[in-house]
């Protein structure tokens, strides 16, 4: 391959054969026929092209591939092969996705999809905006899946303050400087536990088996990227000052003064000698011996 510059971007000519390898985050390749292809890493794939057939070799990864003209793609992978279709001479646009685990997932926006399963020879049509997945490339778990097939990282458009972060191995100097810090402080718990946690997302390299040989190859552990999802909150302080209602308390009456309640201790004694003297003078008229 060579390197070219123009108009102040650097870009890259992929020839014949070529090996591309996404760690992480997303690579765009221009074709010259005209279209585009958009892998999503991690993703690693090869590149073989003969005359206006475009060949993609898949190992892992997410690729959005949209053909314009009279260029053929086909995506290939150890057990099945797919093909986009166009529709009345359009542009077709489809994603093709393989992960670690063996399952498969096809979306065909423009056009349709056709799949084949290379040692059976057995083959279905994917109908244009048709969204489905697979595993272990039998066509026998075939089956919808609306939304599972993306080349891009759903973080949901509602909420813009998800951040996401992707980790790079430390150099040597971060690591001493690490160990020589002294180590904070462990933080008290807080009263309200926060219910949502960050989120963490490991991708590794897909594990290879090969029986010819008794000691397996080690993967790069460069190629592990942790992804980490976190909201981001902002800090709220509030200040001011709390004011309930006024309470009135109720002034009970003053006490009468003393020359009042003589004055009405020495009334009941004489109320109760007239009582007393009327009641006696009809109790003798009214009486039988009057």
């Amino acid at each position: 391959m060579s390197v070219e510059s123009a108009n102040g971007q650097v870009k890259t000519i992929l020839r014949s054969g070529s090996d591309v390898l996404v760690k992480s985050g997303q690579a765009h390749i221009d074709l010259i026929e005209g279209g585009n292809i958009t892998i999503c890493g991690p993703a690693h794939f090869s590149i073989l092209k003969s005359g206006t057939a475009l060949t993609i070799a898949l190992d892992n990864g997410t690729i959005h591939a949209h053909i314009e003209g009279a260029l053929t793609l086909n995506v290939y992978t150890a057990q099945v092969q797919a093909r986009p279709i166009s529709i009345g001479d359009g542009a077709q646009d489809v994603l093709v996705g393989l992960n670690a685990s063996g399952a498969m997932c096809f979306h065909a926006n423009k056009g349709a999809v056709r799949i084949e399963q290379q040692l059976t020879g057995q083959s279905i049509l994917i109908p244009q905006n048709g969204d489905v997945s697979m595993t272990n490339g039998q066509l026998e778990t075939l089956q919808s899946s609306p939304g599972q097939c993306a080349c891009e990282l759903q973080l949901g458009a509602k909420n813009p303050a998800v951040s996401v972060q992707v980790s790079t191995l430390a150099s040597t100097e971060e690591l001493n400087k690490r160990a020589a810090e002294p180590k904070p402080a462990e933080p008290q718990q807080a009263s309200s536990p926060i219910t949502e946690e960050p989120v963490y997302q490991v991708f590794m390299p897909p594990l290879r088996y090969d029986a010819h040989t008794k000691l397996q190859p080690e993967y790069d552990p460069k190629l592990i990227v942790l992804v980490r999802r976190a909201r981001v909150r902002p800090a709220l302080i509030f200040q001011g000052k709390v004011e309930g209602d006024p309470v009135i308390a109720q002034a009970a009456p003053p006490p009468p003064p003393p020359s009042v309640q003589k004055r009405d201790a020495a009334k009941k004694p004489a109320d109760d000698s007239t009582w007393n003297r009327l009641r006696s003078f009809f109790h003798k008229l009214w009486s039988p011996s009057s």
